[in-house]
């Protein structure tokens, strides 16, 4: 029997795929749990609609990454940290309190970004933080970290 698969069905195929399984499979399985319906005519018009607005909304999202990326490229994120007399610098910058500075400052809302700092910056200065907005769009944020003193 040909299905049209609703979402990703391990062994089987990707969302948006018309695959040939057995009668049994189809009826016990993928249609009780609404992970496909059968492969019609009417229902594969459907699909080519769907997979057109699939890609239009994932263009425009792309398009969306880049532009995010563009303004992350020449932006600087200041922090100030409590710093004694000698300079040393009491916290850190994680990647919870870089996200947060993100979203305070309306770069990101709930795209989900991965930011790649191994260890939180504990000294001062400059530091340059990659960031990937996912879609194999990345960005290079600076972040900077002013000593405050007590």
């Amino acid at each position: 029997m040909k299905v049209i698969l609703l979402k990703d069905v391990k062994n089987v195929g990707r969302m948006h795929e018309i695959k040939e399984v057995s009668d049994g499979y189809a009826r016990n399985f993928l249609f009780v749990n609404k992970l496909a319906e059968p492969a019609t005519p009417v229902a594969q018009k459907a699909l080519e609609a769907a997979k057109a607005e699939h890609e239009k909304e994932e263009h425009a999202l792309h398009a969306r990454l880049e532009a995010i990326a563009r303004t992350i490229n020449g932006m600087k994120l200041e922090f100030p940290l409590k710093a004694d007399k000698s300079g040393a610098i009491f916290g850190a910058v994680n990647k919870e309190s870089i996200l947060k500075a993100l979203r305070d400052h309306k770069l990101i809302t709930k795209e989900r970004v991965d930011i790649d700092l191994k260890y939180p910056i504990k000294a001062a200065g400059e530091h340059t933080v990659p960031i990937d907005l996912k879609k194999g769009v990345s960005a290079l944020l600076t972040v900077v970290v002013v000593p405050e003193p007590r």
